[in-house]
């Protein structure tokens, strides 16, 4: 495959920005503009509008209106990463000119998740007509392969034909599937290329970064920046294994809960603003048993967010 390599201005881990939501629901664009900007100075991107965002529980007007809001606040256009992805493909298309027209040219696009059983052919129609129908060069696109929520596999004979006949435009991915051989084997296959891998778990950061991939977007990074950005910048060092230990450390409490509600009463209890609690139906908040739980235990290892 012809090598095309990308240049990009993304740093290497992101948070997959998790969403404040007024009491009636609508997201406070306010709120989050605040959480980006502490995410920010934490050294870390802010792929907003993804799966910890509970992006599709809100309407592509929302999240449009949203962006604007964050853009206008002055957040660098060049570290943020919205999430496009949609089952309509019209609706892709204006979410994905919408953050080309705020100078967001870097999305993260799931596929169409609504249909299963369905075939590398027409997985490459969608994107194929998102990207004609969108019309601009200037557009990247990370594809966001999550099948545990999507029940979609994205093929390695997929991604090769989308950069073939896109080279340009499809980038990158971000890789949730949790299956470490697959992650390596798009790296090894693709990243020569110039295409970005970035692990979905921070647990697998050094890995990936040993095996030549660009970093992660992951959960916890939205409670955790500093130390996961430090390890990405670091990875080279004596010490990397042991960091990587202490990152898994805060991961495994967290996830022993739901968690977005999990992350929510972090960002809650450390910002001393109890409306981070609010979720969006299906989701629950903990119970004040697990909130209790969860506190007690990041207490246990002197966990903190500084300047929240």
């Amino acid at each position: 495959m012809t090598i095309t390599l990308h240049s990009s201005k993304l740093p290497a881990v992101l948070a997959p920005v998790i969403t404040p939501f007024n009491e009636d629901g609508s997201p406070n664009a306010k709120k989050l503009l605040k959480q980006c900007q502490w995410l920010e100075t934490n050294g870390v991107g802010q792929a907003i509008f993804g799966t910890n965002s509970e992006a599709n529980s809100m309407s592509a007007v929302q999240k449009m209106d949203t962006l604007s809001a964050l853009v206008e606040g002055g957040l660098d256009t060049d570290h943020i990463m919205p999430g496009t992805g949609a089952t309509s493909i019209d609706a892709t298309v204006n979410m994905t000119r919408h953050a080309l027209n705020h100078k967001c040219t870097s999305v993260i696009m799931l596929p169409p998740f609504y249909y299963k059983d369905i075939t590398d052919d027409g997985l490459f129609a969608y994107f194929s007509e998102v990207i004609q129908k969108v019309g601009d060069a200037a557009l990247q696109i990370y594809i966001y392969n999550i099948p545990p929520v999507t029940r979609i596999n994205l093929s390695l004979s997929l991604l090769e034909r989308l950069i073939k006949a896109y080279p340009n435009t499809v980038v990158g991915i971000k890789d949730s599937s949790g299956n470490w051989p697959y992650t390596e084997s798009v790296i090894k296959l693709l990243a020569p290329t110039g295409f970005r891998v970035y692990a979905g778990n921070e647990a697998f950061l050094v890995r990936a970064l040993r095996a030549g991939g660009a970093g992660c977007i992951s959960a916890t990074v939205n409670v955790n920046p500093k130390a996961i950005a430090h390890l990405a910048a670091h990875w080279r060092e004596a010490d990397a294994d042991q960091r990587q230990i202490d990152l898994d450390q805060v991961r495994a409490i967290f996830e022993q809960y739901q968690m977005i509600a999990g992350m929510k009463t972090a960002v809650a209890h450390f910002s001393k603003d109890p409306d981070w609690l609010r979720v969006r139906p299906p989701l629950m908040q903990l119970s004040e048993d697990q909130q209790a739980k969860l506190l007690s235990e990041l207490q246990n290892i002197h966990f903190n967010m500084p300047g929240l």
